[in-house]
């Protein structure tokens, strides 16, 4: 985001050392996380240590724990971002559009970016997730709290509540394809398929894919 430099000018003293301490925190959090991922790839998550990445990091155990209160935060950084993002589509759907056109939408276009909230993490980021049974499960916790936060957003774009059982039906649904899609991009790529070779593979069966809710939830939420 661009700032204005006169408005910048005129700013009160006080911001721009916030500013500061904002950026260093940015910074030594960036910091952290990278030497993480580094250290989880060379030696598995499980074998390495919180005090091992304090060190590459040339930081305090507690900076780390600070920054990362669960050891898995450090190697899934991205895990907030991951959760909203099915609700966040739901809810900025255009006028008259479905949940389901929303989000198969939102889907062709993460993968023609090739973006690793739907999958394109990389060979060695895939493996290390896949040699660690931690990982492995808090990714399918994670993908079970993406359902959650889908289920709400539906329940609010239907005035109905997040329990009714259409609502939890159709999050269920439209979770179970964003998932079978998310291991099939996981599956190829420690295949050594090439991202381009992904997307398209995965762009012509996520087609398929979304083609199957079409009976059911075409018409489902529309806004």
């Amino acid at each position: 985001m661009s700032i204005d430099t006169d408005a910048k000018a005129s700013a009160p003293e006080h911001t721009e050392p916030m500013g500061l301490r904002e950026s260093k925190k940015r910074e030594t959090r960036q910091l952290i996380s990278d030497h993480a991922t580094r250290l989880f790839i060379e030696r598995g998550f499980e074998k390495t240590t919180i005090a091992e990445i304090a060190a590459a990091a040339r930081v305090a155990k507690k900076t780390v724990t600070n920054y990362f209160p669960r050891k898995e935060d450090l190697a899934l950084d991205h895990q907030d971002e991951f959760i909203a993002s099915l609700a966040r589509t739901v809810a900025s759907r255009d006028s008259g559009e479905s949940a389901l056109s929303a989000l198969r939408r939102a889907f062709e276009a993460a993968v023609a970016a090739q973006d690793p909230v739907c999958g394109f993490a990389g060979p060695e980021f895939s493996r290390m997730i896949a040699d660690s049974p931690t990982l492995s499960v808090c990714l399918r916790g994670l993908h079970d709290q993406r359902e959650e936060a889908l289920a709400d957003a539906l329940a609010e774009a239907t005035g109905s509540t997040a329990d009714d059982i259409t609502t939890r039906t159709a999050a269920a649904l439209f979770g179970a394809v964003q998932r079978t899609l998310f291991r099939r991009i996981q599956d190829l790529t420690l295949a050594g398929r090439t991202n381009p070779e992904i997307a398209g593979i995965v762009g012509e069966e996520a087609a398929r894919a979304f083609d199957v809710l079409e009976p059911a939830l075409a018409d489902y939420a529309v806004a």
